[in-house]
């Protein structure tokens, strides 16, 4: 607030109002104060501009000390407390200036008056800085407000291509025919398959509209998935999953793990010839890494592209998180950080 562009007009506007009502309230008179009229006004104008400046100084190392520390309220007011400090080294200097140096007043002469310019340069510095903090806390309940409705529209699009892609026709004739082939091959098989895509259904129903799941709840729908990915690729695709018990309390975003297994089968080959090897595993920094060897298709299906893009939004908005995407000739990784609700 203390760089605005026009708060040279803000600082001639109040020392203005102050002056004004320092004359229509005969307080030069009250207090036996000679001095003129000009000088009055320039005094007060340079105790403002003291007051403002102390506060523009003194922003740029507070505004790095309020991001590092939790603690706003008393961050802001230690800067209240060094910007008063400030102003009142400047205001005395001030006053002395005028009182002593340009009217050759002795010391108790300047007594009063230094009072009077220092209460008012107090008030001016307390006004200032609650202003500072209205505006921090309503750019920061702003800013939150943004992304909190930012979040609500991703979240959103992504209930909806989640449903989309588990249960749009392609999804489900694949499936289909894959059950098809297993009731006439193998019984077993066919009603474990049942009970596998039912699952995936169900994880889909139950934590589609969720912020965050715990681990343990997203393995075990990849869990199924992958076997009903693995019934249709057959050899020509590998997923292994490495990931100790010990992480499965913490949180990731919901369906994250199926978006980059899909995104994966969707951009590269598949093939008995050229197998696709996807790996799921935990590493030892709190992430949940998700690699595939890369043999990219010369041409992908039409797509929205909001799986990757909306995992790395999300990550951001309800944590602050940063999702790692790494591409070379041999692979593709994205990482993912776990959360701890803690």
């Amino acid at each position: 607030m203390f760089s605005h562009t026009y708060r040279f007009w803000f600082i001639l506007a109040l020392s203005a109002y102050t002056y004004l009502n320092t004359v229509l309230c005969e307080v030069y008179r009250y207090f036996h104060i000679g001095i003129e009229w000009y000088y009055a006004a320039g005094t007060i104008f340079l105790v403002t501009l003291g007051a403002w400046e102390s506060g523009r100084l003194l922003e740029p190392l507070f505004e790095r000390l309020i991001q590092r520390r939790k603690n706003k309220i008393r961050t802001l007011g230690f800067f209240f407390l060094a910007s008063t400090t400030l102003t009142t080294l400047i205001t005395t200097g001030i006053v002395f200036l005028v009182s002593m140096v340009l009217h050759d007043h002795t010391v108790s002469e300047t007594i009063v008056p230094l009072k009077l310019n220092l209460i008012y340069a107090w008030l001016a510095s307390l006004l200032f800085h609650l202003l500072n903090a209205i505006k921090y806390y309503f750019t920061k309940y702003k800013s939150k407000w943004m992304e909190a409705e930012e979040l609500k529209r991703i979240s959103a699009q992504t209930e909806l291509q989640l449903v989309k892609n588990q249960i749009n026709p392609h999804f489900l004739f694949n499936n289909l025919n894959v059950l098809s082939a297993l009731v006439m091959k193998n019984t077993d098989e066919a009603n474990r398959f049942i009970e596998e895509f039912s699952k995936v259904y169900r994880y889909i129903l139950n934590n589609h509209d969720k912020e965050l799941v715990d681990v343990k709840t997203e393995l075990d729908y990849i869990r199924p998935y992958i076997f009903l990915l693995e019934k249709r690729f057959a050899e020509g695709l590998q997923i292994s999953v490495d990931v100790p018990p010990d992480q499965e309390r913490f949180y990731i975003i919901p369906a994250s793990l199926q978006m980059l297994i899909e995104n994966a089968i969707k951009h590269n080959v598949v093939s008995k010839n050229h197998p696709l090897h996807i790996r799921v595993q935990a590493s030892e920094d709190m992430r949940i890494v998700v690699s595939n060897n890369l043999q990219l298709r010369q041409s992908v299906d039409d797509s929205t592209r909001i799986g990757l893009n909306n995992i790395i939004k999300r990550y951001w908005l309800v944590s602050g998180r940063e999702v790692v995407v790494q591409k070379n000739e041999a692979s593709f990784t994205v990482t993912l950080p776990l959360l701890n609700l803690n």
